[in-house]
């Protein structure tokens, strides 16, 4: 199968891959199926995506155009790989498809573990410090992540996860939403939680500005006492 030598022309054109593939594949953040989709959108627009799937083959071991279309292909993959996977994928010569099924079957294989890992997260993850935008962000973050790796989250248990994380000023609003029909989407339940962290903060007092101690209480007494 032959490519167009138009459109190959065209793809030795491309010096920044980053400006036609802007997501980095990384190991932790489950992007695997978004980058996959976009670099074989890039590929087929270019007539380069035979070099992935095994259909443009070289016509003989001395076929240089091929070679050279082949590690336009490899740099375009190296150059959208993190370097923790960089490091974890890489190894010296080898083709585009090699590279790219090396990729699929690290990502393939590691899925289950990895959702593992990421349901127990979810299911510990407390909010602490933060605030519930934070907080809230960082539970849709994971569950985005468990989407990805093929083990998504059904709504009514993020929100179960996102009560069971809160500190007891929340315990209120805790009840009313937990008892709540129907039971509250993930987006009503953060809703209803920023508008209770707003009333608790209003709720706080401002702490005393002044500096007088004990000590300086004691000497205008004194000084009060001697005057009279």
């Amino acid at each position: 199968m032959a490519a167009a030598p138009a459109q190959l022309e065209r793809a030795y054109g491309v010096t920044n891959i980053k400006h036609h593939i802007p997501i980095i594949l990384d190991i932790d953040d489950g992007n695997y199926d978004a980058w996959r989709e976009l670099f074989l959108t890039h590929c087929e627009s270019f007539d380069a995506s035979g070099h992935l799937d095994g259909t443009l083959l070289p016509t003989d071991v001395a076929d240089v155009a091929w070679k050279k279309r082949d590690g336009l292909v490899k740099l375009w993959l190296y150059g959208t790989l993190s370097k923790d996977l960089f490091k974890s994928t890489f190894k010296t010569g080898g083709t585009s498809r090699e590279i790219w099924l090396r990729l699929e079957n690290f990502f393939r294989n590691n899925r289950e573990a990895r959702a593992i890992q990421l349901d127990h997260k979810l299911r510990n993850t407390e909010i602490g410090d933060m605030t519930i935008h934070s907080y809230c962000q960082e539970l849709k973050s994971i569950a985005d992540v468990l989407s990805n790796v093929d083990a998504p989250v059904n709504e009514r248990a993020l929100v179960t996860y996102l009560l069971n994380g809160l500190n007891a000023k929340y315990d209120n609003i805790i009840n009313v939403i937990m008892h709540r029909q129907p039971f509250p989407s993930f987006e009503d339940a953060r809703s209803m939680l920023l508008l209770e962290e707003e009333r608790i903060n209003k709720g706080k007092k401002p702490n005393p500005t002044h500096t007088d101690s004990a000590s300086s209480a004691k000497v205008l007494a004194a000084t009060d006492s001697s005057s009279d």
